[in-house]
């Protein structure tokens, strides 16, 4: 029976926004106090391997149609819409119109499921749709200013008793303390190579983004293709920043960037955005910073299972919790409510902290 007494009870590795998700979810459990973070990489860093700052960020419909995905999402969404509500200017999350385009048709399982609970969710009409494009949408979104809500959730977290600890750590039992009880593994790309985890399915999904400023554009752009996906995410709280891009490469590690996609986006984003062509007085966006983000992608979805960490002749539960490739702002916290069930059990029982 676990004492619950040390501050490392609760490991979550990793400080991307999958671990903060469970931290949060942890905290809002009155468990805050418990938990440590263990990570190479902490918010406010802009490290090549360090994948959430570089997000566009936004919810989108880029997730897969599986049930899981499907779920991670509308918790997310409802999640993401009540810090809108509720903590917008703390959290950088903001409630922003949105219309995605599709060049083929889309599951019309997923646009079911998504018509339930998206705000203000109507189809296009073939008449509104640009040419090329089957399927259009258009809702209420939710846009982040990633690296500042990763900020705002380290701070939060931390106000409510959760240690942050700056550690390279070579394999899982590195993290394991005299009184650890439940480890998270929240490594992302990590979890291909690294020892202990050693997942096969996992793989990076390279992007390229484009941070510009175009004062006057306030709605969410998405259109997908065949091997493409194009986006405008008005970045809220920045100074009338943007993010555009991308690319969805799979299987490419390469932090680089290149001047040939940065014109492949500039040239893709403006013919997809009359409010991108008008900003700057007709001039279009001016690019203040091109970035490549590596997405922590896994065939078959992401992995949300606990088994067990035999560490020195005793067991330890082990979570694991990574592969949301896109989609880990959007999915996030509705992974971290369903890791943090599977050790439900064991949790001692606290007031749920109100103010989060």
């Amino acid at each position: 029976m676990a004492t619950w007494t040390a501050k490392d009870s609760i490991v979550i590795l990793g400080a991307g926004i999958i671990g903060l998700d469970v931290a949060l979810v942890l905290v809002r459990k009155g468990l805050g106090h418990l938990v440590t973070i263990v990570a190479e990489h902490l918010p406010g860093d802009t490290a090549p391997d360090y994948t959430s700052p570089w997000a566009g960020c936004n919810y989108s419909s880029i997730s897969g149609s599986d049930a899981n995905a499907l779920r991670w999402d509308r918790l997310g969404y409802r999640h993401l819409l009540s810090l809108a509500t509720q903590h917008s200017a703390e959290s950088y999350v903001a409630r922003t119109s949105s219309t995605e385009i599709w060049d083929d048709v889309v599951p019309s399982d997923k646009i079911k499921i998504m018509s339930e609970y998206l705000e203000k969710f109507a189809v296009l009409t073939p008449e509104q749709l640009p040419e090329g494009a089957a399927f259009g949408v258009t809702f209420n979104t939710v846009t982040l200013h990633a690296p500042k809500h990763l900020q705002w959730l380290r701070a939060t977290l931390e106000k409510a008793g959760v240690t942050f600890i700056r550690r390279s750590v070579p394999d899982l039992p590195s993290v394991v303390g005299p009184q650890t009880e439940v480890v998270f593994n929240c490594i992302g790309n990590a979890a291909s190579t690294f020892t202990g985890v050693q997942d096969p399915k996992c793989y990076p999904t390279r992007g390229q983004v484009l941070v510009v400023r175009a004062p006057g554009v306030t709605r969410n752009m998405m259109r997908y293709g065949d091997g493409y996906i194009t986006y405008v995410i008005p970045r809220p709280l920045s100074n009338d920043q943007v993010i555009l891009g991308g690319y969805l490469q799979k299987n490419v590690g390469d932090h680089a960037t290149y001047d040939h996609e940065t014109q492949d986006i500039l040239k893709r984003t403006t013919a997809l955005s009359s409010q991108l062509r008008e900003s700057n007085g007709g001039k279009g966006p001016e690019v203040l910073g091109v970035a490549s983000g590596l997405r922590p992608s896994r065939e078959g979805g992401a992995r949300v299972e606990r088994v067990e960490l035999l560490v020195d002749g005793r067991a330890r539960a082990l979570v694991h919790n990574y592969g949301a490739g896109g989609t880990g702002y959007q999915a996030g916290y509705g992974m971290a409510l369903d890791a943090v069930k599977t050790i439900e059990a064991l949790l001692p029982s606290q007031s749920v902290s109100a103010s989060l």
